[in-house]
């Protein structure tokens, strides 16, 4: 029997809406116990003093890519998990752009075989919508239902509302998640900056507003005639933020997302020309950072999403313009967002733990964990005030495309718990 106390931590339960001062015991991996203080606990107790801890339910990233297979340089499924766990993150969903693709179930079988196992972490995979993530032909949805899949998503752009709405349609009695990127591409065009000031004296070449906003009304509208439950990712600007709020307003099963990236940058910041701030959909003027922002305490947008991209020094040391979009984040985002929002009072702490943790569980039709006696432990152990430098030797994931690379950061997961992952198995 293995015991672990900790002691004095501050307990996070976004499903309780507590936040408390408490003693926590965990027996094999339950969660037996939580009180202001225990005192009768065996002598074999592992006792820890976790004053100014923060302790949580497992943090959950709805979508991010997976360099393997076909891309190992860029990240490995087991870089990749463990770039997660040092995150806090005890949930995981893998987008389809793998090479192959994830549009088969043989292909699914595979990745999940080689999924690192006996981790505390949960990895799951998005199954494809189109073949080959082409946007013409529908997979065989019925087939890739079947393979455990956490639900349906290209993880690009649907261009033909046709098959939009077919996809809808047959997707309805399923009863699995469908996340859709909402971009119109002609109107993005080869666009990199955000439409406004930024793009104009950057030089650099505009990604129009409607690109996203056109795209973003024209799916409120099918969701109106066709009600299936629909998660929009990736969302970027003030105005899609507007006509969420909208829809919300009149009942469409709508359930939306922005990254963290979008939350902590603006457009004003690529001054610098980094490439590591080059993403897709760029990061928003600062009106559209402040109306995300403000969109999350709304609950307009019901969670944060990493998105997590790795490419090699090759790739992503180019011209911004020239740079493949996306960045690394599962080891970052927590502490980062929580200097930025908790630490300066914007947002209470439970807040951005339920944004990071009960709100994606939600968007994936997944029940969240929750620090309940009785429980397994899913949960994340947190030092909001240990400083660590982001460089090679700190860093799981095999990417190093971030612009925080060689910077200090404050606040570090000290330990993740989680249930055995079921894995598909043939």
């Amino acid at each position: 029997m293995t015991q672990i106390l900790l002691q004095q931590v501050r307990l996070l339960d976004p499903v309780s809406c507590a936040d408390q001062i408490a003693d926590v015991l965990v027996t094999d991996g339950k969660i037996t116990a939580i009180a202001p203080q225990i005192t009768d606990y065996p002598e074999q107790t592992e006792v820890r003093d976790c004053q100014g801890f923060i302790l949580g339910p497992g943090l959950v990233d709805p979508y991010s890519h997976s360099g393997e297979p076909g891309f190992e340089a860029r990240e490995t499924l087991a870089s990749l998990a463990a770039a997660a766990i040092a995150g806090g993150f005890t949930r995981l969903a893998i987008l389809p752009d793998t090479q192959p693709v994830l549009d088969r179930p043989d292909g699914l079988a595979r990745l999940y075989d080689r999924c690192p196992q006996n981790l505390p972490l949960q990895m799951s995979a998005w199954g494809a919508i189109t073949q080959n993530l082409e946007g013409k032909q529908l997979t065989e949805l019925s087939e890739l239902a079947e393979m455990g899949i956490v639900g349906f998503s290209d993880g690009y752009p649907l261009q033909n509302l046709v098959l939009v709405r077919r996809v809808l349609e047959y997707l309805g009695p399923v009863a699995k998640p469908i996340a859709l990127w909402p971009c119109h591409q002609a109107l993005a065009g080869n666009g990199v900056v955000r439409q406004g000031s930024a793009a104009l004296q950057s030089g650099l070449p505009e990604y129009p507003t409607m690109a996203e906003t056109v795209a973003v009304a024209a799916l409120l509208e099918i969701l109106a005639v066709v009600p299936t439950s629909v998660h929009l990712m990736r969302v970027s600007t003030a105005r899609s933020v507007q006509l969420l709020e909208a829809a919300k307003a009149q009942g469409l099963p709508v359930t939306a997302s922005t990254t963290w990236m979008h939350l902590l940058w603006n457009s004003e910041s690529i001054h610098s020309y980094n490439p590591n701030l080059r993403l897709d959909p760029p990061l928003g003027n600062p009106a559209d950072q402040a109306a995300l922002i403000t969109g999350l305490e709304a609950g307009v947008l019901d969670a944060i999403a990493i998105d997590h991209q790795a490419y090699t020094y090759e790739e992503k040391t180019r011209a911004f313009r020239s740079a493949p979009p996306g960045t690394i984040g599962l080891e970052l985002a927590l502490p980062l967002l929580w200097q930025q929002f908790v630490v300066t009072q914007r947002w209470p702490a439970l807040d951005l733990w339920r944004w990071l943790s009960t709100g994606p569980s939600q968007c994936l039709s997944q029940t969240p964990a929750a620090m309940v006696v009785g429980q397994a432990a899913e949960m994340t152990l947190f030092d909001p005030q240990q400083t660590w430098l982001v460089d090679d030797s700190t860093l799981k994931s095999l990417g190093r495309n971030t612009p925080w690379l060689g910077e200090p950061v404050t606040g570090r997961v000290v330990e993740t718990w989680c249930p055995e992952a079921e894995h598909y198995s043939t």
